[in-house]
């Protein structure tokens, strides 16, 4: 990922908020058949190995974990906020015209070694942990438990899925929010990307603001 100065993000915590409030990442893989690329929601495990470990599962279905081995090199990708940037929205524009449309975005790219787990005990924690995460974000008084579905339901899902962990060696992030521009161009786009609805976009780019 090509990442001019002035847009990367270098600071690991901002790294993982951008993980946990954009969990599905892209898990890009290279196997016998070329470069694969599969949509999985994934949870990061700070605690575990040397830079992290990241958990998700796939349908014993999906070839991933036959055309892929264990400690092979991947990459995983995660899209953060988004949005169109119009010239219009900086007022500099006016002046000089001289602005173009862009993209704003956020991005993580975490590069690591795969390992697939078929062990029952170990699926069940994971999804137990993973369903938990999620349930708590959208319904936290009344979440969903595993235990709300009959056992053997559970453990006929189980075997139809496998374990995927990918061992972090190394995460780069990209936050564009125009830090090229001067600060009342970045103060008016923060203002015209909520009021065109990008509230969370447009409340990370005041916060790059005070941060500079």
């Amino acid at each position: 990922m090509y990442i001019p100065p002035h847009f990367a993000e270098n600071r690991p915590q901002a790294l993982c908020d951008i993980i946990a409030s954009h969990p599905l990442g892209t898990l890009v893989t290279q196997g016998a058949n070329g470069l694969d690329a599969n949509h999985f929601p994934f949870e990061l495990d700070k605690d575990t190995g040397e830079f992290g470990t990241l958990r998700a599962h796939a349908a014993k279905a999906n070839p991933i974990w036959r055309e892929s081995a264990n400690n092979d090199e991947v990459l995983v990708i995660f899209k953060g906020l988004d949005a169109y940037v119009s010239p219009n929205w900086y007022p500099s524009k006016q002046e000089t015209h001289q602005q173009v449309p862009t993209w704003n975005y956020q991005a993580v790219h975490v590069y690591g070694k795969i390992r697939f787990i078929e062990d029952a005990h170990q699926l069940r924690t994971m999804l137990e942990r993973l369903t938990h995460t999620h349930e708590h974000k959208v319904q936290p008084e009344s979440p969903w438990r595993m235990s709300d579905a009959p056992p053997d339901y559970i453990d006929d899902m189980l075997k139809a899925i496998v374990g995927i962990e990918v061992s972090i060696t190394k995460m780069i992030g990209k936050s564009k929010l125009s830090q090229n521009k001067h600060v009342q161009d970045r103060t008016n786009l923060a203002a015209e990307l909520e009021r065109h609805g990008h509230t969370a976009i447009a409340e990370a780019t005041r916060k790059s603001i005070t941060a500079a």
